[in-house]
């Protein structure tokens, strides 16, 4: 390709790279959730109805919205008669403990609330801060979260420029990412992963399948019992989150303005 060929290929490109992720929204993005504040009439229960996870992600009085359950098909918000419930295009989600992500109608739902749920650890800022290694395992995922997971590191959100890299082996790792449901054929996978990464060590739940088993959550197939023993110092809801939730996410958790 002609050297002019290459620059009518960058010029009809534009501008890829995301120049500031903190304060990007995503156009088209379903993402964090608003409830009116005004309660719902005691005999309508369409929204919990129309949710399709096993264990509703939503519920009544008050109106809630478990982010760590809803896979964002926005059922309720059309089954809704009396529009209570909107999705925004906010990639602010995560939360540092799994309450943090249970959003009520009543509670403020902007960004500074959000991020408000995701409490900096000044340790692992002083650890982590400049330069943090992931090792990511699907156990069970769909390959949605992991696709989204590995779109963090392209030239769009270059997780990379914060420090933030994806690593091979476990024993480079500090944090381990898990996305999918967490099947009984993953369990020991996942157990030796984190046992071959040396301290100190944490773990991010990505995506409802991981932060609650999502669809197939008490189904037999799956086996959680690794999260009952180590509890994630960070989810990260959606399905799939979007790079800009993940990335975000890590720099609330770690301090990084």
């Amino acid at each position: 390709m002609s050297l002019l060929s290459l620059l009518r290929v960058r010029l009809s490109q534009g501008q890829q790279a995301i120049a500031d992720v903190r304060t990007a929204v995503p156009a088209g993005f379903r993402g964090r959730p608003s409830l009116a504040d005004a309660a719902c009439p005691d005999d309508c229960h369409a929204c919990i109805a129309a949710c399709p996870t096993p264990v509703a992600a939503i519920s009544k009085a008050p109106l809630a919205i478990d982010l760590g359950r809803c896979v964002f098909c926005a059922e309720c918000a059309t089954a809704c008669p009396e529009a209570k419930i909107t999705f925004g295009e906010s990639p602010h989600m995560a939360a540092t403990s799994r309450d943090g992500l249970t959003l009520t109608a009543g509670r403020p739902h902007g960004d500074a609330e959000a991020r408000a749920q995701v409490h900096a650890s000044q340790a692992f800022h002083k650890l982590f801060g400049r330069s943090l290694k992931l090792r990511q395992v699907s156990a069970g995922g769909c390959n949605a979260c992991e696709l989204e997971l590995g779109a963090a590191a392209n030239v769009n959100f270059d997780v990379s420029r914060f420090g933030i890299d994806w690593v091979a082996s476990p024993r480079h790792a500090d944090a381990l990412v898990l996305s999918g449901t967490l099947t009984r054929t993953m369990r020991d996978a996942v157990r030796l992963c984190w046992d071959a990464m040396p301290e100190p060590r944490f773990v991010i739940a990505v995506g409802a399948c991981a932060i609650s088993g999502g669809l197939h959550e008490g189904s037999r197939g799956v086996d959680r019992g690794f999260l009952d023993d180590v509890a994630p110092a960070l989810y990260v809801p959606g399905c799939p989150p979007h790079p800009l939730t993940f990335v975000n996410a890590i720099l609330d958790f770690l301090g990084v303005p």
